[in-house]
């Protein structure tokens, strides 16, 4: 007998078919008339069974989905093995929401990041055969399968094993269609924005680790498509080269997801960033309340969504990665990336909102419905997985999210 053996994985709770939309907010789309279209046993879930049956009618789905009223406890009353619950609600209530399936081995999907309470549940979910995906919306989502497509594209053109230094950038804001003084329009609770500012950011800047404390005072100006943003970073970048499985071999010189707003916002917010530094939590709290009364997200408004995802790979001195370019224009001694990149490619998803639907609520729920759909035919594994995982699912995704109507432009060099 070996010394140990590994565990078997778990067998994957087969779907019932059933699928439960929990909140029915600012991201709450056309991917959940999709999932209807896919599956006829589907129920929203929202404050009062008068809300959720306003939701439905607002979304053109009356009739084809089930209005409830919320409460954990009436949600978890309905549940069966297999059901998937879908939460659009704020990020700490998503452990409570995991909880439960575990329970009712139910699925789970959301589009938030990871919190520590969530992966704590993850060896619970796993034993009990059910899948918990998270990060499947717009940022985070549909920015890790641009990355995972551009990262394997690199890796087929430059090599694992070629030694090269490589900046990978990823921005994504929600902004007005029309600019306005402010410069921003709010797509969630304003007190969230807020705090989102206050959280110190981790990234790569010329080779090295760098931590700010305040992201804004990191904003700088960035090129998409001709038209000038103000970006900074946000969260931990840092993470994320080992989950985009770029080779160790490549020294990253520029590797940072962050946040894009339009051209003057940093001046624009300039008193709001005075409040934030001063740190009262009440007061920010009541700031919030302020602006979201002298910034009011009205059905006339129309946002936009810019999601910005490029990679540049620089072949070291020396290397010949046939074809690759001129290796001589790549970084040398310590791993620089200097003049013209080996191999570079970009994607760019740049979408307006229109009467029908925000841009934001589009980009949200539809990578969200298509990753519940992947539950729900028995393609997704017994884990936890972050939006795709792979770069082979996340082009699949693509592929299905651009056969969907999603529209963005991929661009590849050398």
């Amino acid at each position: 007998m070996p010394d140990h053996v590994l565990d078997p994985v778990p067998d994957l709770v087969p779907a019932s078919g059933a699928v439960h939309w929990v909140g029915a907010g600012l991201s709450t789309g056309s991917g959940l008339a999709a999932l209807c279209a896919h599956t006829g046993r589907v129920r929203l879930w929202h404050r009062t069974v008068e809300r959720a049956a306003e939701a439905l009618d607002r979304l053109g789905l009356t009739g084809r989905a089930e209005p409830r009223a919320y409460t954990l406890d009436a949600l978890t009353a309905e549940l069966a093995p297999g059901d998937v619950v879908v939460s659009m609600l704020p990020a700490p209530e998503h452990a409570r929401l995991l909880s439960a399936c575990v329970t009712r081995r139910a699925h789970f999907a959301c589009s938030s990041y990871v919190s520590d309470a969530v992966l704590e549940q993850v060896p619970a979910a796993e034993e009990a055969g059910i899948v918990v995906l998270t990060e499947a919306g717009l940022d985070p989502g549909i920015d890790h399968l641009f990355a995972h497509s551009l990262v394997a594209r690199a890796r087929a053109a430059i090599g694992d094993d070629t030694t090269a230094s490589y900046r990978l950038t990823s921005y994504c804001g929600g902004v007005p269609a029309v600019p306005n003084d402010f410069r921003y329009r709010f797509s969630w609770a304003p007190l969230g924005v807020l705090n989102a500012l206050r959280s110190a950011a981790r990234y790569v800047e010329d080779g090295a680790e760098i931590v700010v404390d305040r992201p804004w005072e990191a904003t700088r100006g960035h090129l998409v498509g001709g038209e000038t943003f103000e970006v900074y970073p946000n969260r931990d970048s840092v993470p994320f080269i080992e989950q985009y499985e770029l080779p160790r071999g490549w020294k990253p010189q520029t590797f940072v997801r962050g946040t894009l707003r339009l051209d003057g916002w940093l001046r624009a917010w300039g008193t709001v960033f005075e409040e934030l530094k001063a740190g009262d939590d009440a007061r920010i709290a009541a700031l919030a309340r302020e602006l979201a009364a002298a910034y009011p997200t009205t059905d006339a408004d129309r946002d936009r969504v810019v999601l910005a995802v490029s990679l540049e790979v620089s072949v070291d001195a020396g290397e010949d990665v046939g074809g690759g370019g001129d290796a001589g224009e790549g970084g040398g001694g310590g791993g620089s990336v200097v003049g013209r990149p080996s191999w570079s490619g970009s994607y760019l998803l740049d979408l307006a909102g229109d009467e029908e639907e925000s841009a934001m609520a589009r980009c949200v729920s539809r990578p969200l419905a298509l990753g519940v759909r992947h539950i729900l035919d028995g393609s997704l594994p017994v884990g936890l997985s972050r939006a795709a995982e792979t770069a082979q699912r996340s082009q699949q995704w693509l592929d299905e999210l651009d056969d969907e109507g999603l529209e963005f432009t991929l661009r590849v060099e050398g």
